[in-house]
């Protein structure tokens, strides 16, 4: 079971796709758990998803966990297809209880009163792909499903099954 998580190929364009993703989830989510880049913190953020959006104080916090360790994943490469799903529930949540009453398009003119789901819409299509394909290259899944080789020949060691 933990080798059919952490499979993966040596794929390069997999990999920039998580890395870019991770990239932006970790940013995202070190506003809400550590206040980084402008943003109010663990407490300020649960404090607003509680209160203001009426969430599940466990809810909430999953949603701070799955942006902030989810992003750290993706960086790393690291049980990917757990962050792609932690990110993919996350979205989903998000456009069902906040940005779908605000249509499709992001609010790039600042006329409307929230943002709509396009981001969610592309991040829930990339997570979907990481899900299914896995880590990619440069990441510690594929170093961890690769084979072991023998130290002494050079040969890979038979895996068991």
């Amino acid at each position: 079971m933990f080798r059919k998580l952490i499979a993966t190929d040596h794929d390069i364009a997999t990999t920039i796709l998580r890395l870019v993703l991770g990239v932006i989830f970790f940013a995202h989510g070190a506003q809400k758990m550590l206040g980084w880049f402008g943003g109010y913190g663990f407490t300020g953020t649960m404090g607003f998803f509680t209160g203001m959006l009426h969430i599940p104080a466990v809810f909430a916090f999953l949603a701070i966990a799955a942006e902030f360790f989810g992003g750290l994943g993706f960086i790393f490469g690291l049980f990917t297809r757990v962050a792609a799903f932690g990110i993919f529930c996350n979205m989903l949540v998000a456009v069902a209880m906040v940005h779908r009453q605000f249509g499709f398009f992001m609010n790039w003119a600042g006329t409307q009163k929230g943002e709509g789901f396009e981001f969610h819409l592309l991040a829930l299509g990339i997570t979907v792909f990481l899900i299914i394909r896995g880590s990619g290259a440069a990441s510690v899944d594929r170093l961890l499903s690769s084979p072991a080789k023998n130290s002494i020949s050079g040969q890979r060691r038979p895996q068991a099954a």
